[in-house]
C-alpha cells in the first residue's frame, strides 16, 4: 500500500513550494544583475558628463568666469546626487568645492588660478580613478 494520505499531501504541498520559490530566486538574481548593470551604466555616464565639466578658461571675463564656476558647481552637485557610488559621489562634491573656490577668488591673480588649476587636477585624477 502507499503512503498515508496526509504524507502524500505534505509531499505535494513541498513540491509545489518549490516549484513556487525556484522562479522567484531566479527574478532575484536577474533584477540584481539588472541593477547592477544600470548602476554601472549610471556611473559610466556621470563620470563622463563630470569629466566633461572638468575645463575652466581663466583667460575670460573675471565674471564670466564666476558664472561658469556657478554653472559647473551646481551641474556637478545633480550630478552627485544622482549617482549611487560612494567615492565618485565624493569625487564629484570635491570637484564641486573647488568651482566654489573659483567663485571667491580674485581670479584676476593668475598665481590664484595657477593653483586652483593645479588642485583641480588633481581632483580630476581622483575621478579618473574614482570611474575606473
Amino acid at each position: 500500500m502507499g503512503a498515508p494520505m496526509g504524507a502524500r499531501r505534505s509531499v505535494v504541498l513541498l513540491a509545489v513550494s518549490v516549484v513556487a520559490v525556484l522562479p522567484l530566486a531566479g527574478c532575484a538574481e536577474v533584477n540584481t544583475a539588472v541593477d547592477e548593470a544600470s548602476s554601472a551604466t549610471d556611473k559610466a555616464k556621470v563620470c563622463a558628463e563630470a569629466l566633461g565639466l572638468a575645463d575652466l578658461n581663466p583667460l575670460v571675463d573675471p565674471e564670466k568666469l564666476k558664472a561658469r564656476a556657478e554653472d559647473k558647481e551646481r551641474r556637478l552637485r545633480e550630478l552627485a546626487d544622482g549617482v549611487a557610488d560612494q567615492d565618485v559621489k565624493a569625487s564629484l562634491l570635491t570637484m564641486a568645492d573647488s568651482y566654489v573656490e573659483v567663485q571667491k577668488e580674485r581670479i584676476d591673480d593668475l598665481s590664484v588660478v595657477a593653483a586652483w588649476a593645479e588642485r583641480n587636477a588633481a581632483h580630476v585624477d581622483a575621478l579618473r580613478d574614482a570611474c575606473a
